[in-house]
């Protein structure tokens, strides 16, 4: 037996984590954290054990497939890469070619952001069909975020990121990291990170519905009703202008328009909403403003609300009033060695440039919600989505009202999906492309380096080369490019398309090496190959601010226009009435949203699929704890075993996300077998942020015996 180690990265989450595999006679023996990488220092989860499980995976497919027959009893036959290419781009191109660029969607799940050749090439794929029709998995997660960074920062990606390793007071709003390790705060090894904070005095105080992972572990735990964490965070924002404890930065404008618009938002009427005390809410503004080092950050059970906007500017206003924005221990900026937002790699957004045709909702950053996707193929007339193109998602599971897009997927002419399983979704496919799984193709992390906590650069080569009848996504995107190119009637010109076709030959290793040595860090790709763990960039840099702002005056508005006109929708908020059950949801650490559950070792043990809700509201129904009970909301209901819980406030419910797999003609077999329902057959596409965003958490649910 030969026995090697390689290093490498996890890219399943946005954690990065630096792996050591153990590879005996070329298979993967044991997975390690890697103790010498400067960001994730040894730490791996569950998710990075198994990430050799995906490689082995019966399931996974290695070559295209074609459907025949029904989705619900299909048979699924290899086919070569020159038909598959060629069949989707003649179906694709002929739809757009009788009805129009607006009848073919495309949809963008979560892992493409992951992976190194789908953030260098994806991008031309989604441009080659021209169509308005684009959506992505950004719209169920992290919208706000990314329209308040652009309104006030200049700039949708410019991302400010708690400096979690020197900080001595974090408040965290609708955040798990003991789970998730991080969203958009690149954090791995949270639980490590927060004793540190403990030791050198610091605090972490959580405000959540449910007394999660984090919650347990912080000093203190606040419960909140779902979707008023707005109110809170307005009023605390109040605290701190009307007790003059306000220390903006001399770049922030629009402060008289904030002080007035937050005029009657009192701790008082933040009670009333959300069940804090208002002597507590002053109080948490106060230390906010008189700790030395002090940052405030909230994540999915923020953004994912009707209100998720206001909410994440409330954010935004309590780390600028008291002047923590570009500060150590604060809200920082990060200098990657790969500057997306600086080099002008992603754009800086836009909203409501176009509008969908059914309910004419506003895109943002050149994306529709995808709460609106449904209704788009369901719909007659011209525009209507005929044909879909899935890059890596599962949206049956991952969108609102997912039962209702998995029958509208049912009345397309034409599908096609990018992905390596026969999912949820891809089931619908006629065609599916499977590109290289995550230990087959080289990495560098273009996003995530510019939301972690640390300034780092780790360069990753395959550990495992791709067998000759395999292709990248990256050659999968160049090749359908090509393609299309050919076939559409309204070409682009000559020049245009030599010069895409010239971009996507080069390989995203090459445009690593480009990119890094015409940057400013002084970091090439070779110096990467030499040092395999990483090198190690330093803290977070304070003094980012201004010169770093990308609006068109160099300074940063206090009260954009959009979120001061969203107040009034917020005023008209009529609470649930008093009794009702509002859902949320949650996640594991053995989770990945829905795709990981195919991997035996994070699915076998105890069940984490029931409902939770608390005993009081048990016996107030009468249902027995561990009985079967049917949970309805306004678009479906599915039924679940009940599980009586402590740590999940009155009038709240929870169920976990990414569950519900089993739909006849999907073939993750290990999956299927695991038990629980879809949050996402209950959650509602009427129910949107300003943003776009879904408004997930804080449905309205019934729940009674089954």
């Amino acid at each position: 037996m030969t026995t090697i180690t390689r290093t490498t990265t996890c890219n399943l989450c946005e954690a990065i984590c630096g792996l050591r595999l153990e590879l005996t006679d070329g298979a993967v023996t044991a997975v390690r954290g890697d103790p010498d990488d400067p960001l994730s220092r040894g730490h791996v989860c569950p998710k990075g054990v198994a990430i050799a499980d995906v490689l082995v995976d019966p399931d996974r497919l290695r070559a295209p497939v074609r459907r025949r027959g029904p989705v619900e009893d299909p048979t699924w036959e290899e086919i070569g890469w020159d038909e598959a290419l060629d069949l989707t781009a003649d179906r694709l191109s002929g739809i757009v070619n009788e009805h129009g660029a607006d009848a073919v969607g495309v949809y963008l799940g979560n892992p493409n952001v992951h992976s190194l050749g789908s953030m260098t090439h994806g991008a031309a794929l989604a441009k080659a069909i021209p169509t308005r029709n684009r959506f992505s998995a950004t719209s169920v997660d992290q919208l706000p975020h990314q329209l308040l960074a652009h309104l006030m920062y200049g700039h949708q990606l410019l991302l400010p990121v708690p400096d979690l390793d020197r900080t001595d007071l974090f408040l965290a709003f609708g955040y798990n990291p003991m789970a998730s390790n991080g969203s958009l705060m690149t954090v791995p090894d949270f639980p490590a990170r927060l004793r540190e904070l403990k030791a050198r005095g610091g605090r972490m105080v959580v405000v959540d519905p449910r007394r999660t992972e984090t919650a347990r572990v912080a000093h203190e735990h606040l419960f909140i009703r779902p979707g008023t964490d707005v109110h809170v965070l307005l009023a605390m924002a109040r605290v701190l202008i009307t007790e003059d404890l306000a220390r903006p930065g001399a770049y922030v404008d629009g402060l008289d328009r904030v002080a007035a618009a937050l005029a009657d938002r009192t701790p008082e009427r933040a009670e009333r909403a959300s069940g804090i005390p208002a002597d507590r809410i002053r109080a948490l503004a106060r230390e906010l403003a008189t700790a030395e080092r002090a940052v405030v950050h909230g994540r999915i059970g923020v953004s994912t609300t009707e209100f998720g906007t206001l909410a994440q500017w409330g954010v935004q206003l309590l780390n600028l009033l008291t002047g923590n924005t570009d500060r150590v221990g604060g809200a920082m900026f990060t200098t990657p060695a790969i500057d997306v937002v600086g080099r002008g790699l992603v754009g800086r957004g836009h909203r409501g440039l176009w509008h969908s045709r059914v309910r004419g909702l506003p895109e943002t950053h050149g994306e529709l919600p995808v709460a609106a996707l449904s209704e788009e193929i369901e719909t007659p007339g011209r525009g209507q989505v005929r044909a879909l193109l899935t890059m890596s998602g599962n949206p049956v599971l991952s969108t609102p009202d997912g039962a209702r897009l998995d029958r509208a997927l049912g009345g397309l002419e034409f599908m096609a999906a990018v992905d390596f399983y026969i999912n949820e979704t891809t089931r619908h496919a006629d065609v599916i492309l499977p590109p290289t799984s995550h230990l087959e193709r080289d990495h560098y992390d273009l996003v995530f380096n510019a939301l972690a906590v640390r300034n780092t650069a780790r360069f990753s080569p395959a550990v495992f080369a791709k067998s000759a009848d395999q292709r990248h996504d990256w050659q999968i995107y160049a090749g359908l490019v090509r393609r299309l190119g050919q076939r559409l009637e309204r070409r682009s010109s000559v020049r245009k398309r030599l010069v895409t076709r010239a971009r996507l030959a080069v390989s995203p290793t090459r445009t690593v090496a480009l990119l890094l040595r015409t940057g400013s860090s002084k970091v090439t790709l070779r110096a990467l190959r030499r040092a395999p763990s990483g090198i190690d960039l330093g803290p977070l840099r304070e003094g980012q601010l201004p010169h770093r702002l990308h609006t068109r005056d160099g300074r940063v508005d206090a009260a954009p226009d959009l979120v001061l006109d969203d107040l009034s929708r917020l005023d008209a908020a009529v609470a649930p009435a008093a009794g009702s059950l509002q859902l949320i949801g949650r996640r594991h650490q053995r989770d990945n949203n829905s795709w990981m559950h195919n991997a035996e070792r994070l699915t076998r043990g105890r069940p984490r699929h029931q409902l939770l809700m608390h005993p009081h509201d048990l016996a107030a129904r009468g249902i027995p704890d561990g009985s079967r009970v049917r949970v309805a909301s306004r678009v479906g209901s599915v039924v679940v075993e009940v599980q009586a819980s402590e740590d999940i406030m009155q009038g709240v419910v929870s169920l976990p996300h990414g569950y519900g797999h089993g739909r006849p003609g999907s073939r993750m077999h290990r999956a299927a077998s695991v038990e629980g329902v879809s949050i996402n057959d209950l959650t509602d596409t009427e129910i949107l942020d300003v943003s776009g965003n879904a408004g997930l958490s804080g449905v309205v649910v019934t729940v009674t015996s089954e």
